[in-house]
């Protein structure tokens, strides 16, 4: 009976080493496999016949012959399942419906005034009901729900602090599985933000690299030799805390002078509440600038400036080969990046500065929604259930 087991565990090991080179490699031929991976050309082939009857793979005909018969392709069915990716922000709420390779299908926004968590909550539910009534019949249906969240959360899904929500100890897993009986992953949205980026984004060449979330707060998503850095607790990247005004204003987080409170969205609409007399919004101040209202282009090269002052001490600290920026704010580049570029010439450490690259994300604002995807797609895969045992 152990022997048994060895044999299935080596069997599903196997098995998910296969599918990986399909899903990263394909169209790939089954010689090709097994020449990547070191397993027989058998095996392989037993694999992959397992994975094309549980609908994860398909053969998309002959290809290129190197000499003898032409190869019959693989290619990987990413519309075998689908995902949904949330960004669940401080007055909005974007989701996404994606195949198993993160290719968006459907798109959903949802405007709310944070009244409750409560009330939060249930258009969250309303949100992801919808794009699970919108996805195509598949094989294996919705297979998970990512949710990007801004705020620190735990390894059971709990919501610990969110303080830009006013949100504490919301058992945001168990509520979202509770509802829909799909597996849940809960995440910080600059963690989510991070491997979307990594993924989908700028990021797919690089190994050390630090994503930047600008949004009513900041936050980091820091990737380390390929890998999500999140630190001894759990809870790196919480950049927007770390005080650049030792005497500064308050913070939300019970601290004083944190870099949120200089260079995020809300600092841009304070600051432009004062010297405009009137509320304003993100949109209304990028028209304006658009437009060259001289005022909202200052506003904006002020905010480039404090973006450059946090962004330095990640230079220093961290030696990333990349730092993206991202959020709704990245559609201020062209008077945010000459600011910024100037205070690194001016502060970062000339080594550190030698080889990075600084750029803001071309994902726009779907960079947390399509790593929340990619994370629920990941659980999949992971899962002892995705694998398709024989007798």
């Amino acid at each position: 009976m152990k022997q048994t087991g060895d044999l299935n565990l080596v069997k599903k090991i196997n098995k998910s080493i296969v599918l990986h080179h399909i899903r990263t490699d394909s169209p790939i031929s089954r010689a090709r496999i097994a020449e990547m991976t070191g397993l027989t050309k058998a095996t392989v082939s037993s694999l992959v016949n397992e994975l094309i009857e549980s609908s994860l793979v398909e053969e998309i005909g002959a290809g290129e012959s190197s000499g003898g018969r032409k190869p019959m392709m693989l290619l990987f069915n990413g519309t075998a399942g689908y995902a949904i990716g949330v960004d669940l922000g401080v007055h909005d709420i974007l989701a996404v419906l994606t195949d198993l390779n993160g290719k968006v299908v459907s798109e959903k926004r949802a405007l709310h005034d944070n009244a409750s968590a409560e009330a939060v909550i249930q258009l969250l539910k309303r949100t992801i009901r919808e794009l699970i009534d919108s996805a195509p019949e598949s094989a294996y249906g919705i297979i998970g729900i990512g949710i990007g969240v801004p705020g620190i959360c735990d390894e059971e899904g709990n919501l610990l602090f969110a303080p830009n929500l006013s949100w504490e100890n919301v058992p945001l897993q168990k509520l979202i599985e509770d509802t829909f009986h799909i597996p849940v992953v809960i995440d910080n949205e600059a963690n989510a933000g991070a491997v979307g980026e990594k993924q989908f984004g700028a990021g797919t060449e690089t190994t050390n690299l630090v994503y930047i979330s600008i949004g009513i707060g900041i936050g980091a998503g820091i990737i380390i030799k390929g890998e999500l850095y999140r630190g001894a607790t759990g809870f790196a990247g919480e950049i927007g805390h770390i005080s650049i005004q030792h005497d500064g204003p308050k913070c939300r987080c019970g601290s004083l002078g944190c870099w949120e409170l200089y260079a995020s969205e809300h600092a841009l609409l304070e600051q432009a509440r004062r010297e405009l007399g009137e509320p304003a919004q993100l949109d209304t101040l990028l028209a304006r600038a658009e437009a060259g209202d001289k005022t909202a282009i200052a506003l904006f090269e002020r905010l480039g400036y404090y973006l450059g002052v946090g962004v330095v001490n990640i230079i220093n600290g961290y030696n990333p080969e990349f730092i993206i920026l991202g959020g709704r704010l990245a559609g201020a580049e062209k008077w945010l990046m000459k600011p910024l570029q100037d205070l690194l010439e001016k502060r970062s450490l000339p080594l550190p500065r030698k080889l990075l690259n600084v750029e803001f994300s071309k994902l726009s604002d779907r960079s947390t929604v399509l790593g929340a995807s990619s994370f629920a797609v990941a659980k999949f895969f992971a899962s002892t259930t995705v694998s398709v045992d024989s007798n």
